[in-house]
């Protein structure tokens, strides 16, 4: 499976969960308009044929350091501490690393603007 095939995979499994956006339902282009949000927040994008998920630093740093991937840089040459770059390449890892996405900014609460 290709991984444009694997994220709208993980697409289908996650639309109609509560607060969840799948990138059909986004009006919006730019950074994150093809992306799963939860309550407005992505949580899992597809980039450069890679997922990149958004977990807690910790976690991230953790499964860098297990070889599972890399820090997630969005162009501005430091990484963001936040977003991992999956490297490994099969459908219960990435389903396994979406849905610990989604209840780790689906927790947070929304920033106040």
């Amino acid at each position: 499976m290709d991984p444009e095939e694997r994220f709208t995979s993980l697409v289908d499994e996650f639309a109609g969960l509560a607060g969840v956006t799948v990138p059909e339902q986004c009006t919006r282009r730019g950074f994150g308009s093809g992306a799963l949000k939860v309550n407005g927040s992505i949580f899992a994008m597809l980039t450069g044929g890679r997922l990149v998920v958004k977990l807690p630093r910790t976690r991230v740093d953790s499964l860098v350091g297990s070889g599972m991937g890399g820090t997630f840089e969005a162009g501005k040459g430091r990484p963001m501490k936040e977003w991992l770059m999956v490297t490994v390449d099969d459908d219960l890892t990435w389903l396994s690393l979406a849905r610990e996405a989604l209840e780790f900014v689906g927790s947070r609460r929304p920033a106040p603007r």
